[in-house]
């Protein structure tokens, strides 16, 4: 049977919409580092880059390998943490331009780095040379966090996290980190804005 993040990973991928505690273990991914305007092509190359590498693993059987500890499964949601560099701090509004993000897909437990470096190779038409030689597989462990699933436009986010301060506060809970996760549930090619969900965490204490 298919491994579905959506049916077994709900704590993780499908919270509430309003904020939780949650401890988040040592989970692998696939990543990129990046900067600028998510609306640039620049980060649809670096989105593109991650989804390449992680379909690679996921269809490797088809290719003639089958891992060892490899099982089906649903490719994982496209996540972010989220930064600005220093002038984009000391702004009064956001200005896109000034963002510092670090892109990445999880990857199941069995991927290891061979995997990874076979991976580059079977996407090595599909990936510009440079985010090739970029691209990382890290295990990060974020621990004790606050989540809630935001429902809405990107724009809109203030307003979620706004709520996971009010929690925060509430419950004697420190943020301890100015950066944030995004967890994309959905598409927002085929997702109406104001349907879109996404899952909003930061680290705290």
């Amino acid at each position: 049977m298919k491994y579905e993040w959506r049916k077994k990973e709900k704590e993780l991928y499908l919270p509430s919409a309003k904020p939780t505690k949650i401890v988040v273990p040592p989970l692998k991914y696939f990543t990129l580092m990046g900067k600028g305007n998510p609306n640039s092509e620049a980060f649809k190359e670096s989105v593109e880059a991650l989804y390449a590498l992680s379909y690679a693993i996921r269809m490797l059987p088809k290719k003639g390998t089958t891992p060892e500890g490899y099982f089906e499964y649903t490719v994982f949601p496209l996540e972010g943490v989220w930064d600005l560099d220093e002038v984009g701090r000391q702004l009064e509004q956001l200005d896109k331009d000034r963002l510092v993000y670090k892109l990445m897909i999880r990857q199941p437990d069995f991927v290891s780095d061979d995997l990874f470096s076979m991976a580059k190779e079977l996407s090595a038409k599909k990936i510009s040379e440079d985010l090739l030689l970029s691209a990382k597989f890290e295990e990060i462990e974020e621990g004790l966090c606050v989540q809630c699933m935001h429902i809405g436009d990107y724009d809109s986010e203030p307003e979620t996290f706004s709520k996971m301060h009010d929690f925060c506060s509430a419950n004697n809970i420190t943020r301890t980190d100015k950066r944030h996760r995004e967890i994309y549930i959905s598409d927002p090619r085929k997702t109406e804005a104001t349907k879109l969900k996404t899952v909003l965490r930061f680290k705290t204490k």
